[in-house]
């Protein structure tokens, strides 16, 4: 099926979705060797219990190309300081440039009832922080940052992530 003739439904995820998401992860990785980040490339996705803690808590959102379809994007969140935190956020290059991201963020956040998203990103990669900017979000100065957004940041930088300019980005309603 051609992903451009279809409208994406996007649905909570299911058990079954889970080792999808891991591959989906992969795929969509393989864009940052052409910037450079091989290392990002070669980072392994998110484990099954990762995943199916996500999945659990009602706060891992999948795209498809039909209701009983495979997913083809997908989209983790989790409750940072009365933020919807956008923990993951990843699409199939087969359905890239689409609006796949931006209909999982809108419903994350609709689903979430929070006033606001969050997320961190890489600043210079232009699928990260020039698209999010493009949704709406800002950049927020170290000044803003809440705990919760301090210690993921935290996170990050134990993870080598800081090698790369990254930010976090805020959207209000």
């Amino acid at each position: 099926m051609n992903v451009m003739e279809t409208c994406p439904v996007v649905r909570p995820a299911v058990p079954g979705d889970l080792p999808v998401l891991r591959d989906i992860e992969r795929a969509a990785g393989e864009a940052f060797r052409a910037v450079g980040m091989e290392q990002i490339a070669d980072d392994e996705p998110p484990s099954l219990p990762e995943l199916a803690r996500y999945q659990e808590a009602g706060r891992a959102l999948v795209a498809c190309t039909a209701p009983g379809g495979a997913p083809l994007a997908y989209l983790l969140w989790e409750p940072v300081d009365g933020c919807a935190h956008i923990e993951q956020v990843s699409v199939h290059p087969d359905g890239a440039r689409r609006g796949i991201g931006r209909m999982l963020i809108e419903r994350a956040w609709r689903d979430s009832g929070l006033p606001s998203v969050t997320l961190t990103t890489f600043v210079d990669v232009p699928w990260n922080a020039p698209y999010y900017a493009r949704l709406g979000f800002r950049v927020l100065d170290d000044a803003d940052l809440t705990q919760g957004l301090r210690a993921i940041r935290r996170r990050e930088a134990e993870l080598g992530l800081d090698r790369w300019e990254r930010v976090c980005m805020r959207r209000d309603g």
